[in-house]
């Protein structure tokens, strides 16, 4: 021990040791001498050596008061959060859903392409007749795919943000009907190019040519050239037309098929009997003598313009051999294109077929929506012009999206009116006659009242437009009335003032106004004030009460929020020292 008391007598060996072992080491002889059973120090604790002239109580009062108040910042949402800055989350794929045969692998252009810059696209591929899908109300469109690559049957579910739609969802020569996909995904809410709209009504060709008649009454049989056409909705009243050669069209058909010309009477008799047969409709057109085909093809904003000179000799251009080469496009073109792709409320992909007869003249015959066939040298191209178009209406939906408030996501606190609270019945402004306000303080403006509360009903009003005290008049709604002068006064630091006494109405003294505000106007802060501050005759536990659910909504004020968290924790302070001092 003597050995350790010369090595203490050494500044350097001293400075080197912790705290604890300084204390420890500076203890008398007999506190370390006295051996002592672990047992025994369990009934006798040591007292402990406090390290700073403080009491215990101090200690703890200052650890709950630190708990405390990082429990009511938390709670209150005063505690700011954007320090640390959450982990980047992983944007999920957008799904983007072909249909369209497997000759075309749409996957490689769209490859590397994102959506708004920032969501990659995953390429599910199939065909109508690989589909099908549930469709809900809240929960989008459900796609069922069960295709078959590579001879593996392939399975999948999925929901898609967006679907390409490559094929005719109803043919009658190949009895394909997927109208009802076509119906399941506008019930689902899903965006198309074209748009599902115009698809549906694309199932009828018919009902697409008086969309073209409409037009060629606006624009003009010089502007817009028409062929005429004659529609029958069933055989009965096939029995004649004025001139032959016609081309009779059974049904909705695709491709030159359905198609026949037809020379003379009787044969146009023979082919009502087939259109009986057929239970369907049917259109006849006088059959012009082509020199050749035209074709005006429209992506988006890109125009293209073939000619099609059949080689075999057929009267159908688009069957057997045919030379095609890409024209001129002209203005005339142009507006045939443009005309045609306003039906139905837009078509992003359109393409106008006419036929250029031997005497010079342009008849139009048909449109076609997003399902034409590509054709030309420029087919790559073409179909690297679609999978742009498809990713600019994906990124549209996007920012469409983003820029409409979610439902789940909470408005910024200066959307948030103090006014929300609102109560039933008339306004102060919509008075006719002037009339006091309920709780006695100035009269507010229309569309500005602050939130009323309850009073006992044994209260009346002054003359003057003050509320007296009543001898119940403790709880916190009666003294936290707007527009009282002495609760402003407390709230700002000053002496309390002690209530009125029975049946003693107080003179009314106007409180002068603030800066840049009308005198019959509270200002926030004063409002944030009256709710922030408690009244000095509450018992504490309502005053600890009143101070919880006050912090919540001192923070709605943007201009006092600093003064109404300082004036938080100077309560909660203040409460916890009147508890341990009792």
């Amino acid at each position: 021990m003597n050995f350790l008391r010369r090595r203490l007598s050494d500044s350097s060996f001293v400075a080197n040791l912790p705290n604890g072992y300084m204390m420890d080491l500076q203890r008398p002889d007999n506190s370390t001498s006295s051996p002592v059973s672990p047992a025994m120090e369990r009934k006798h604790p040591q007292p402990l050596q406090p390290s700073h002239a403080s009491s215990p109580g101090t200690s703890i009062f200052s650890s709950i008061s630190s708990a405390m108040k990082q429990t009511t910042q938390a709670a209150a949402g005063l505690i700011d959060h954007s320090a640390s800055p959450a982990p980047p989350v992983a944007q999920k794929p957008k799904i983007l859903l072909v249909i369209d045969d497997a000759h075309t692998d749409w996957a490689k252009y769209f490859q590397g392409k994102k959506v708004n810059g920032e969501f990659d696209i995953r390429v599910e591929q199939a065909e109508f007749s690989e589909l099908n899908l549930a469709a809900y109300v809240t929960g989008g469109c459900m796609v069922d795919m069960q295709v078959t690559r590579n001879g593996t049957k392939v399975v999948r579910s999925f929901k898609p943000d967006f679907v390409l739609i490559r094929q005719h969802a109803y043919s009658m020569a190949l009895g394909e009907d997927f109208r009802s996909l076509i119906i399941g995904l506008q019930y689902g809410g899903i965006h198309t190019v074209n748009s599902l709209y115009s698809i549906y009504n694309f199932c009828s060709k018919p009902w697409v040519f008086s969309q073209l008649i409409k037009i060629f009454n606006s624009l003009g049989p010089e502007k817009f050239p028409l062929v005429e056409q004659t529609f029958f909705p069933n055989h009965k009243q096939m029995l004649t037309t004025p001139n032959f050669p016609v081309v009779v069209k059974l049904g909705h058909a695709h491709a030159g098929m359905g198609k026949v010309k037809v020379e003379s009477q009787y044969d146009f008799r023979d082919v009502a009997s087939i259109v009986a047969m057929a239970k369907t409709y049917a259109t006849t057109e006088p059959f012009i003598d082509s020199k050749y085909d035209i074709r005006i093809q429209k992506i988006g904003s890109n125009y293209k313009a073939y000619m099609r000179t059949s080689i075999s000799g057929n009267w159908k251009a688009n069957t057997g051999s045919a030379m095609l080469e890409q024209i001129a496009m002209t203005e005339r073109y142009r507006l045939w294109a443009d005309a045609c792709a306003e039906m139905f409320g837009g078509l992003d992909i359109c393409a106008v077929k006419a036929v250029h007869s031997k005497d010079g003249k342009d008849y139009i015959i048909e449109v076609m929506d997003s399902s034409m066939p590509l054709i030309g040298e420029h087919v790559e191209e073409d179909r690297q012009l679609i999978a742009d178009l498809v990713v600019s209406k994906m990124s549209q939906l996007v920012i469409a999206a983003g820029s409409t408030p979610s439902p789940l996501r909470p408005w910024p606190p200066q959307v948030q009116p103090q006014s929300v609270k609102s109560q039933p019945g008339p306004q102060l402004g919509q008075l006719s006659q002037p009339r006091p306000p309920p709780q006695g303080g100035p009269r507010q403006p229309q569309g500005s009242q602050p939130p009323r509360t309850t009073a006992p009903p044994q209260q009346r009003l002054s003359p003057q437009g003050q509320q007296p005290q009543s001898p119940q008049s403790t709880s916190p709604q009666q003294q936290r009335s707007p527009g009282s002068p002495q609760q402003v006064r407390s709230a700002t630091g000053s002496s309390p003032v002690q209530a009125s006494k029975p049946g003693v109405f107080p003179p009314q003294q106007p409180r002068p106004p603030a800066q840049g505000r009308a005198p019959s106007q509270p200002s926030p802060t004063d409002v944030s004030k009256q709710q922030a501050t408690p009244h000095p005759h509450l018992n504490k536990s309502q005053s600890l009460t009143n101070t919880f659910s006050i912090s919540e909504s001192s923070q709605r004020g943007n201009a006092n929020e600093d003064e109404a968290k300082a004036e938080t924790i100077r309560n909660l302070r203040k409460s916890f020292a009147s508890l341990f001092s009792d």
